[in-house]
């Protein structure tokens, strides 16, 4: 068996460790912090003995808990998509932000509500779903079309064009239902503020069978990631694979942008920094992707609150302005 499979226990299992920690700690931070501080003696007292006459308890129960919970969610579901992807096609580039995915998810949400009426919080998910693995399907298309074939530069090409398409016809849509944009303009942006957790227990028994489904094939991911030749003559039948994580990010990234919208980048910048540290082996990858994104989108979304307190930026600019840089660095050095 070759050392990609060799589960480098070493160095997964303390990296799996300090990322759990790290993603508690940051909960923490995260309801502690804000327009008002509350003091983390409090916080741990709302959350393990609440006193509902308590106005501090209040606040972290019924404003800041909701909120750290959906960027945990969020965070970790773009962050395993990106991983998943980037395993799948081999390209580090590769996220559901840059080929397409969320913007897909985001267009069929919104046309569902303007041109359908379909604006109950049950219709988000499926909506999304089905954006997703359209724009998915299209970009695919596409890049299968041009001369040159299937390759990184066509998928980038493809995912720009699709997403800055879809992105026109989304604006062209607000433009005519001025009542649909107004109840959506926040959260095209992607923001987490002021999300209901109905949408939360709505997407939750799909974001868990997704994640799951993730760390279910993660063996057969890192396999893949060797290679087509190589995952064939180890018996995988790459064909089903490839359906099956198909179907995991779409639902993971339309259980994301139900949730909060589009947010750039993370699926991108998180799997990058996860592989850096923990190798090649998705066994490792995928579980410590799932915390560093939930960590990772619990700090971004924590200075958004408190960079112009008690004004907010909305975590979507914030997410974009971190992830940027780093996707041009990445197209840079693989040129």
């Amino acid at each position: 068996m070759t050392e990609a499979l060799k589960a480098p226990a070493r160095v997964g299992l303390p990296a799996l460790g300090l990322l759990a920690l790290a993603c508690a700690a940051m909960v923490i931070v995260h309801i502690a912090v804000g327009a008002k501080p509350i003091a983390f003696t409090t916080v741990a007292q709302a959350l393990v003995a609440p006193d509902p006459t308590q106005f501090d308890h209040a606040v972290v129960r019924n404003l800041r808990l909701p909120r750290a919970l959906f960027a945990a969610t969020v965070g970790a579901a773009l962050a395993v998509a990106g991983a998943l992807m980037q395993g799948i096609t081999r390209n580090p580039l590769a996220a559901p932000g840059v080929l397409g995915l969320t913007m897909g998810a985001s267009f069929a949400v919104v046309i569902g509500g303007s041109l359908a009426g379909l604006t109950q919080v049950a219709f988000v998910p499926p909506l999304a779903a089905g954006g997703a693995l359209f724009a998915a399907l299209l970009v695919w298309a596409i890049a299968r079309a041009v001369p040159g074939g299937l390759t990184v530069l066509t998928l980038l090409l493809a995912g720009a064009a699709v997403s800055t398409f879809l992105g026109a016809l989304i604006t062209l849509s607000q433009l005519l239902d001025a009542q649909n944009y107004e109840r959506l303009r926040g959260w095209l942006v992607g923001t987490l503020s002021g999300r209901s957790m109905t949408v939360f227990w709505v997407v939750l028994p799909w974001l868990a069978a997704a994640l799951a489904g993730a760390l279910l094939i993660a063996r057969q991911i890192t396999v893949m990631a060797m290679g087509e030749d190589v995952a064939t003559a180890l018996g995988l039948r790459t064909g089903w694979l490839r359906f099956w994580a198909l179907a995991i990010v779409v639902t993971l990234t339309a259980c994301a942008v139900a949730l909060a919208g589009p947010l750039g980048f993370i699926g991108l910048v998180v799997p990058h920094a996860v592989r850096l540290i923990v190798g090649s082996d998705y066994r490792w990858i995928i579980p410590c992707a799932l915390l560093a994104g939930a960590t990772y989108l619990l700090g971004v979304d924590t200075l958004a609150r408190i960079l112009i307190a008690p004004r907010e930026i909305a975590t979507g600019i914030l997410t974009a302005m971190l992830g940027a840089p780093l996707f041009i660095w990445l197209v840079w050095s693989r040129a």
